[in-house]
C-alpha cells in the first residue's frame, strides 16, 4: 500500500468511528410518536449544551400513544448530542426493544424510568441527571433547602428516594413508586435528580429549577452555614404555592417553545 492510500484508509477509517450510522424513522411511525421523538431528541441535545451530560450514561425518556406504555430511550452508545429522533429506541415495560434497532439500552436507565412510567400515568416524560451540583444535594443530610427562590418554587415538589446501588434491580422500582408519590421532581440520594412531566417541556423546566437550585445552595453553602440567609417564615411556603402552577403553565407555553427555537438555532440534526 502507497503513503497516499495509507492515509486514505486512516482518514476513511477516521470517519467511520466519528459517525453512527443512523436509520430514519419518520416514515415509519405516526406524526405523534413523531413530534414526541423530536422533543425528547431536542431535550437529549439541551442538556449536552447547559453542560448536564455524564458521557453516554443516565437517560431522558418519554412515553408514546397507545395503552402498552412504550417508551422512548436514548442509544447507549451515543452521546446526548449526537442523539436524534430516529435513534431513539422503543422499549416495552420489560425492556424489550419494540421494533428491530441498531442500538442498545441500559439496564440501569431501564428500571428507574419504568418504574415511573408504570406507575403515573401523567409522567409522559422523565428526565434523570448526574450532575456534580445535583449529586452533591443529593449527598447533603438537609437535602434540597429554601435559600434561594428557584429552590422555593420547585421545593415543595421533591420527593427523596434512598440510595439502593446501582439501579439494575426491578424490585427497587416499587420502592421508587412509593417514595416519588404524586410529586413531579425526585431527589435520589447519592446519586442524581429526576424530574417528570406530561411533557418533555414540562419535565425539561423542572429539572432546570431542580438543577439551578442545587448549583446555587452548592454556592451558597460554600460560605459556611453561619452565613447564610434564611428566609422569612412563610415565604417558602408562599414560594411553593405559586411554583406549582407557574412552572407547568410557564414551561408549556413559554420556556419549551423558546428552548425549542434555541435546539433548532444550535443543530437542527436532533429533529432528524
Amino acid at each position: 500500500m502507497g503513503r497516499v492510500d495509507a492515509i486514505a484508509q486512516s482518514m476513511a477509517e477516521a470517519h467511520a468511528l466519528s459517525t453512527v450510522e443512523i436509520p430514519p424513522m419518520q416514515d415509519k411511525v405516526d406524526p405523534e410518536e413523531w413530534k414526541i421523538r423530536v422533543d425528547l431528541a431536542a431535550a437529549y441535545r439541551l442538556v449536552a449544551y447547559f453542560g448536564w451530560d455524564d458521557l453516554i450514561f443516565t437517560h431522558l425518556s418519554a412515553r408514546v400513544p397507545g395503552p402498552e406504555h412504550h417508551f422512548l430511550l436514548n442509544p447507549y452508545n451515543l452521546m446526548f448530542e449526537e442523539v436524534t429522533a430516529s435513534s431513539l429506541v422503543k422499549v416495552d415495560m420489560s425492556g424489550n426493544p419494540v421494533e428491530p434497532t441498531p442500538f442498545i439500552t441500559n439496564a440501569a436507565g431501564f428500571t428507574i424510568h419504568s418504574a415511573v412510567h408504570m406507575a403515573r400515568e401523567d409522567a409522559q416524560a422523565v428526565i434523570h441527571l448526574h450532575t456534580p451540583n445535583g449529586q452533591a444535594v443529593s449527598a447533603h443530610g438537609d437535602g434540597l433547602m429554601p435559600l434561594t427562590q428557584t429552590a422555593m418554587l420547585i421545593r415543595d415538589e421533591v420527593a427523596y428516594h434512598d440510595y439502593e446501588g446501582v439501579a439494575v434491580d426491578l424490585d427497587e422500582r416499587a420502592r421508587i413508586i412509593a417514595d416519588l408519590g404524586d410529586k413531579s421532581a425526585m431527589i435520589l440520594r447519592n446519586h442524581g435528580t429526576l424530574a417528570v412531566g406530561e411533557t418533555v417541556g414540562e419535565a425539561f423546566v423542572k429539572i432546570y429549577f431542580l438543577e439551578r437550585a442545587c448549583e446555587a445552595q452548592i454556592k451558597a453553602l460554600s460560605a459556611g452555614h453561619e452565613n447564610v440567609s434564611n428566609p422569612p417564615q412563610g415565604t417558602p411556603e408562599l414560594s411553593a404555592q405559586m411554583g406549582k402552577a407557574s412552572l407547568k403553565l410557564g414551561a408549556n407555553l413559554l420556556a419549551w417553545p423558546a428552548l425549542l427555537r434555541k435546539a433548532y438555532r444550535l443543530d437542527p440534526s436532533f429533529a432528524t
